[in-house]
């Protein structure tokens, strides 16, 4: 598109309002405007300016204030609802997604992992809605700071008439009554409350915090580097925060170190509040609940492989160090943190089982089970065995009325025995679980008498990793610096112009206009030039005309 040429000689781009160099309007439907408008100085913005091809098609879109609103409201609402029910990141390990939403939240759970929700903040669509607004803006920024920029940077100081004319705050002085140092005065007023001055052809320009303008600007860098700080979380590497159930007496690999730490739980301890006299600030809460933590910790042990592991070999392990982890004091190490967050008290941990005669009660020969690693099979004396056919740990019966097991967890264990005998060498099948016994195939000889159970504390520990931190803090000190920057200074001129015999002066500031109005009446106060009037206040304005 063709630039335009103004009188004063200056080429602008096309688009422009208002002449970046000497503020003559240029836009033919602009001149009959009582007052300019001075939000981007008249410049020409790319996004009002091109319309053709499909990159300024695209440029327009997420150049709209409105569309950039629009994105920030959707993406809330998602975020607000990925808050409703918990993440998928955030329900038991063992649990399947898809039948937990609807087992525990019902219709309202199942259409929300259906949607996706379950999962919401590393989804696609999620992720999209953010880079969207990043998009959006970076061309936002773009498309209005540079063309302000150019028209600030380019602004002469003896401005045309219509322009001054034009500004909200504007009036005109004979030169007869202007006394000949009047100038100077104005000058030296003008340094005083730390005014740029610049002079041409008589004419002056005094301005201050031209920063200010780019607050809004300096707040957009900060947010987009916020959001990129939040994408990368989703980086494998960048961002971790794992739950890890430790049991006493369990060691395990630590999530996410590439199998280079394990985590030894050597004993879980809980310390509570007694009912005392000491302790009446938990008196209600003891008699409610029936016990408050004062403490609850896990001893640990952090070990580092050492040297090559062969594939199924037990790995060398050297030890880091020892630790007591306590809500709010982590384990660190290296660039990971190990937080205190739960924990389980009395999880089963072994069962067990006497082979007995059911008549006789006579024992053949007992066995203890691992809930967490059973034996396929336990073999006594005198020809007398018992095969594990099918474990449960978390027991429950289906629609088929068959048995399943809801986890991994072993909170209800059942147990499918095939026991073998001199006389019942084919074996004979129970089920037995927790007070109860089902003999599928008629009645048995033998039965598996149940012994006793072992328990153990369990430890739920947060794994978190956030190398994105710093990213998120450099975004948000950007952020508040452009908040600061825009909104305790504003951008202040005034213009002093001869014009044959009258002394031109107008005023502009982008906020606080009672402010500017206040200096400029100690500014002009004894120079024999007047102040100028407000022209939006038709009050004000009337009664300028009358004198």
């Amino acid at each position: 598109m063709k630039q335009v040429k103004c009188e004063c000689g200056h080429v602008n781009p096309h688009g422009t309002v208002l002449c970046e160099s000497c503020g003559r309007v240029l836009v033919e439907e602009e001149k009959s405007k009582k007052l300019v408008d001075m939000r981007y100085e008249g410049s020409a913005r790319r996004s009002q300016t091109y319309n053709k091809t499909i990159i300024d098609k695209i440029w327009n879109f997420f150049s709209s204030v409105k569309v950039g609103v629009t994105l920030i409201i959707i993406t809330l609402a998602a975020s607000a609802i990925g808050t409703i029910f918990p993440q998928e990141m955030y329900i038991p390990p063992t649990e399947n997604a898809s039948v937990y939403y609807e087992d525990q939240y019902g219709f309202a759970g199942e259409v929300y992992y259906t949607l996706g929700f379950h999962n919401l903040y590393s989804s696609w669509w999620y992720l999209l809605l953010i880079a969207s607004i990043g998009v959006s803006l970076v061309i936002c920024s773009l498309d209005r700071v540079v063309p302000l920029y150019r028209a600030l940077k380019k602004q002469r100081v003896d401005r045309h008439e219509g322009f001054l004319k034009r500004q909200r705050l504007y009036r005109a002085t004979t030169l007869a009554s202007v006394e000949e140092d009047s100038f100077e005065k104005i000058k030296a007023k003008l340094k005083e409350k730390r005014y740029n001055i610049r002079e041409e052809n008589g004419s002056i320009l005094a301005e201050k915090n031209r920063f200010s303008r780019w607050g809004p600007y300096i707040n957009h860098i900060g947010l987009i580097i916020f959001l990129i700080g939040g994408m990368l979380r989703f980086v494998p590497g960048m961002y971790v925060d794992e739950l890890l159930w430790i049991r006493e007496g369990e060691t395990v690999v630590i999530p996410e170190t590439k199998g280079e730490y394990y985590l030894e739980n050597h004993e879980f301890i809980l310390e509570t509040y007694e009912k005392e006299k000491e302790n009446e600030a938990f008196s209600t809460a003891i008699e409610n609940n029936g016990t408050v933590a004062k403490n609850f910790q896990t001893n640990v042990s952090l070990y580092k492989e050492s040297g090559e592991t062969i594939a199924g070999q037990d790995p060398e392990l050297e030890k880091v160090e020892d630790y007591e982890l306590r809500v709010n004091e982590p384990l660190k190490f290296e660039q990971f943190a190990l937080y205190q967050q739960s924990y389980k008290l009395g999880e089963l941990s072994e069962m067990s089982f006497a082979l007995t005669n059911k008549e006789t009660n006579e024992e053949f020969g007992q066995m203890t089970i691992d809930l967490h690693n059973p034996q396929d099979e336990y073999t006594f004396e005198n020809g007398y065995s018992v095969e594990l056919m099918s474990y449960f740990p978390d027991f429950e019966f289906d629609e088929n009325s068959e048995p399943v097991t809801k986890s991994r967890v072993p909170n209800n264990p059942a147990f499918i025995f095939k026991m073998f005998s001199p006389e019942h060498p084919d074996g004979e099948v129970s089920f037995v679980a927790i007070q109860q016994t089902i003999e599928p195939y008629g009645d048995n000889d033998l039965k598996m008498a149940f012994k006793g159970v072992d328990t153990q504390n369990v430890s739920a520990l947060t794994v978190r990793k956030d190398l994105t931190l710093p990213i998120l803090a450099i975004g948000g000190l950007i952020f508040m610096i452009g908040v600061v920057q825009g909104a305790y200074w504003n951008h202040r001129r005034i213009w002093v112009r001869r014009l044959g015999d009258q002394v031109l002066v107008a005023g502009h500031t982008n906020k606080n206009w009672h402010g500017l109005k206040r200096e400029i009446t100690h500014v002009f106060d004894g120079s024999g030039i007047q102040e100028p009037i407000d022209q939006s206040d038709e009050t004000t304005n009337k009664k300028g005309k009358e004198e």
